[in-house]
């Protein structure tokens, strides 16, 4: 059904500024489609999730995000960390980031796509991974991972103007300091220990916008999908990179594909974290999954 009320929590910084140019083009198409919204501008990094924490969930039917990967993380997590699951409306995303990847499991691939699938109303469950840091509980649905991913996201972040090429120019810039680290890692009480290159765990398929992380993930199965790259030379995670695309990168024997409800992990040293595309947090971490504790507009 069609959301007659929504709030729109838009994040202008999103992509290079992209979202500054987009907000009104959305805010036209969502009057001329007879869709009420209370619009929120964030006005620093992270503020989604202070939006989303005071929101009235109650008074909207659809809590929407504008921006990219982190918006909707932040916006998530302001949702889930202070109200109830059963609560919420269905979230959406109108996608503006350098990435969008959790948005192409919803069917969203363009700005267009977002108000699309708000107009027409269809939803679909998503099972939500917490994990967490301090003690706290924090949340994602796209996928978190350490170790050169982050390292290449770190990079990428500084060269959002690029889009989703700021991501393969990040792979290259950091292959030439290419390092492994140590880890414990327990999946559903399975040991997995030793050197290692990454480890993605994914609740969806896409990262880095088209990069097909894990092409087996699904978003409403009970379970996250867990990649786990071993050491492999510089040449070789060249010459794999580009399978990464088409999601055949599992054809190199440094790669690992697993499934699980909860893991735990360990690394020496500690390695930042990058959930649903944010810099945020450290090992050691804990994940487990809430199986089809949202919904989605898709």
């Amino acid at each position: 059904m069609r959301p007659k009320t929504i709030a729109l929590i838009a994040n202008p910084s999103a992509g290079g500024r992209k979202g500054a140019r987009i907000i009104p083009r959305v805010e036209s198409k969502l009057r001329r489609h007879h869709i009420d919204y209370r619009i929120f501008i964030t006005q620093h990094h992270a503020h989604a999730i202070d939006i989303a924490r005071q929101l009235t969930p109650a008074r909207y039917d659809g809590v929407v995000s504008l921006g990219g990967d982190g918006t909707n993380f932040h916006v998530l997590n302001g949702l889930l960390k202070y109200h109830r699951p059963a609560t919420l409306p269905p979230l959406g995303i109108i996608p503006v980031g350098s990435g969008n990847s959790f948005a192409r499991d919803l069917g969203i691939c363009s700005t267009a796509d977002g108000i699309r699938v708000l107009i027409e109303g269809e939803t679909r469950p998503v099972d939500v991974c917490r994990f967490t840091q301090n003690g706290k509980p924090w949340y994602f649905v796209n996928l978190a991972g350490f170790g050169f991913v982050a390292d290449v996201a770190r990079t990428a972040h500084r060269l959002k103007r690029f889009g989703d090429v700021s991501y393969v120019l990040g792979v290259f810039h950091r292959v030439l300091g290419l390092r492994f680290h140590r880890m414990k890692l327990e999946l559903d009480g399975r040991r997995i220990d030793g050197e290692n290159c990454f480890v993605e765990f994914c609740n969806s398929r896409f990262t880095g916008g088209r990069m097909l992380m894990a092409p087996d993930a699904v978003i409403d199965d009970g379970r996250f999908d867990v990649v786990v790259v071993g050491p492999l030379n510089r040449r070789s995670l060249m010459a794999t990179f580009p399978k990464i695309f088409k999601g055949t990168h599992g054809q190199h024997p440094a790669v690992k594909f697993y499934r699980a409800t909860t893991a735990s992990v360990e690394t020496d040293p500690p390695k930042t974290l990058l959930p649903d595309g944010e810099l945020f947090g450290s090992t050691p971490m804990q994940v487990s999954i809430q199986p089809r504790w949202v919904r989605y507009f898709a």
